[in-house]
C-alpha cells in the first residue's frame, strides 16, 4: 500500500515536470519564431497568433509523451497557457530590446 502512494505521487510529480517542461520550451520556441518572422516589428499581432498555435501544438506533444490530456481540467489549460504565453513575453521582449534578429 505504501509503494503505490509512492508510485502515485512520483507518477503525479514527473506529469507535473513534463508539462512544466513542455509548456516553458514552447514559449521559448514560439518567441524565437516570433523573432525569425516578425524581426523587430513588436506591434503585429501575429506574435499572439504564433504563440497560440504553441499552445495548441502542445496538447498532442504531450500525448505523445504519455500525459493523459483528457483528464485535463481548466486550471490545468489555463496553467499550460499561462507559462506558455509568460515565456514568450519574456523572451521575445529580451530579443527585442537586445535587436536580436534571425
Amino acid at each position: 500500500m505504501a509503494t503505490e502512494q509512492v508510485s502515485e505521487r512520483r507518477s503525479s510529480h514527473v506529469r507535473g515536470i513534463t508539462v512544466t517542461s513542455v509548456a516553458t520550451l514552447a514559449g521559448v520556441a514560439a518567441a524565437l519564431v516570433s523573432s525569425a518572422f516578425l524581426g523587430t516589428a513588436a506591434k503585429d499581432q501575429l506574435g499572439l497568433a504564433v504563440v497560440a498555435a504553441f499552445v495548441f501544438v502542445q496538447l498532442p506533444v504531450l500525448q505523445v509523451l504519455g500525459i493523459d490530456v483528457e483528464d485535463f481540467s481548466t486550471k490545468d489549460h489555463l496553467y499550460v497557457l499561462f507559462m506558455t504565453f509568460s515565456l514568450w513575453f519574456v523572451t521575445w521582449t529580451i530579443l527585442l530590446t537586445n535587436g536580436v534578429t534571425f
